[in-house]
């Protein structure tokens, strides 16, 4: 973990804030009071989460655990407290970093900790069976939860070494743009914006912004002002940032063209769901240098990425150095691992998701559930969620993601999911980018996205969401993901109505 520091001057800011300034030597001695801390409790081995904004000492924090072998869980604050107390459960955390004592007692940490920082440590009275008592995977240094399809969040462990040779990658293939200061946009929990901000960050030697989450625009889960962030760009003269596909809409749409507050941007990476090819096109029309990539956290994230040296809108990029990705016979885009990915299970340690035993002749190929294709340059294409796959009543097999993106692309709709499995013709389920809409303008978007359509892919009616689909309220994941099987049980009734009156 240590290596990049070899080639950062002395005096060189590393982390920022808008209230104080980090150099080696801060950043160094914040390092070591947290990892006294943790090596003074009770059990001082035993996994310790965060539940906190965005800030320089959440970050101090995660490089502590690195440097001591102890497992970090991150918990993000858009997780139900019943997930919260799954997380903690299952990975037998039994200490947190947290600044508001009730939130942790409520959780069972009630032993504060004699740690002097902006956050408090907390301790469990409880031993719970954790990843300490599973001697093959003591290497496990982060355990990053990913909101699936139930309500108990997956555990994916991590190594330190997985974590920074993505990071490494990532400088490797960002190198020639040579970027000093890159702003956190994104929650610290979240890994994309964990290894492919800070990591890279600190790797490329450049100067990292963090800021709380609610200065660059981002408000609970879902909600995002897209004039703060631009605003925050401004001010801190960012030169790259990471978004989500549905945040460079927002940005896309309040900004104008050749924006002077997005003027200090090289390099906006776009990734965590599949991004509209009209709205990259929009975005760099006006100026934001966007590049779209692509990832899974049982990779520690980042797989593939467009640089502005290898680049082809439409696909998400080149895979990266430290990858080797292959297409299955039936389509699913395969990376090849040498470190296995693992998870959590309930309480009684790890387990492998894969069934196969790796040999020496050949690694695993871990299957990421995503259809894709590989052009004869090498740029990756993503064609689908593999599980996602509708087929219509007269056997055509479709791609929701396909209609979806066209959706979207028109600029009308914040998010759209496509249904009619089984059914004769498709349908969306729609939620509009602006209120107050007209089902007349509505549908013209509808009709202007059918036109690139063929008819059996085309959507034939629609019916508009009540809310949008948030972390909030368990119907989409922290990177926008619609969680669909929820989704369909939420508006089953509505649904059957639609197709009921066709």
């Amino acid at each position: 973990m240590r290596s990049w520091l070899n080639s950062i001057p002395e005096q060189q800011i590393i982390l920022s804030s808008g209230t104080e300034s980090w150099d080696k030597a801060a950043l160094l001695k914040k390092i070591s009071q947290v990892s006294e801390a943790l090596l003074n409790r009770k059990n001082p081995k035993a996994p310790v989460g965060v539940l906190a904004d965005n800030s320089l000492e959440w970050i101090a924090i995660d490089l502590a655990t690195q440097d001591i072998g102890v497992t970090l869980i991150p918990l993000p604050s858009f997780f139900t407290p019943n997930q919260w107390l799954h997380a903690i459960k299952s990975s037998g955390m039994q200490a947190i970093f947290c600044p508001q004592e009730d939130v942790a007692r409520n959780l069972g940490f009630i032993f504060q900790n004699d740690y002097a920082g902006g956050l408090k440590l907390f301790e469990s009275m409880s031993v719970l069976s954790s990843i300490v008592d599973q001697p093959n995977l003591l290497e496990v240094q982060k355990i990053t939860y990913t909101s699936g399809t139930t309500s108990e969040p997956k555990g994916v462990c991590l190594s330190t070494d997985q974590q920074w040779s993505v990071a490494q990658s990532l400088e490797q293939a960002l190198h020639s743009l040579q970027i000093k200061k890159h702003l956190n946009v994104l929650p610290l929990s979240v890994l994309l914006e964990n290894i492919a901000g800070v990591y890279t960050a600190l790797a490329c030697g450049a100067e990292n912004t963090c800021v709380p989450l609610s200065e660059v625009g981002l408000h609970g889960s879902s909600h995002f002002d897209a004039d703060a962030c631009m605003a925050a760009i401004e001010q801190y003269q960012a030169e790259s940032i990471i978004l989500l596909p549905q945040m460079l809409q927002a940005i896309v749409t309040r900004s104008t063209k050749q924006d002077p507050r997005l003027k200090s941007l090289k390099f906006v990476a776009v990734g965590g769901g599949k991004t509209p090819v009209a709205l990259i096109k929009t975005a760099k029309s006006m100026g934001i240098p966007v590049y779209e990539g692509y990832g899974l956290s049982e990779c520690a994230s980042v797989v593939a990425l467009n640089t502005p040296h290898n680049e082809r809108i439409g696909s998400v990029g080149k895979v990266l150095g430290n990858r080797i990705v292959r297409i299955s016979k039936d389509g699913e885009i395969e990376v090849k691992n040498m470190d296995l990915p693992h998870y959590l299970e309930n309480t009684a340690g790890l387990t492998s998701n894969l069934t196969s035993t790796p040999s020496s002749a050949e690694c695993e190929w871990l299957p990421t559930g995503d259809l894709g294709h590989l052009d004869d340059d090498g740029f990756l294409y993503l064609d689908g969620r593999k599980k996602n796959v509708l087929i219509t009543s007269f056997g055509r097999n479709i791609s929701p993601e396909w209609p979806e993106s066209l959706l979207l692309g028109s600029g009308l709709f914040r998010q759209a999911m496509v249904i009619g499995d089984g059914q004769a013709q498709l349908g969306a389920l729609l939620v509009t980018a602006k209120e107050g809409l007209s089902d007349e303008v509505i549908q013209a978007g509808v009709t202007s996205a059918n036109q690139e359509l063929p008819d059996y892919a085309q959507i034939k009616h629609w019916l508009l969401a009540d809310e949008p689909f948030s972390p909030n309220n368990g119907l989409a994941t922290a990177n926008g993901r619609l969680k669909r099987d929820l989704i369909k049980k939420k508006f089953n009734d509505q649904i059957e109505l639609l197709y009921a009156n066709t």
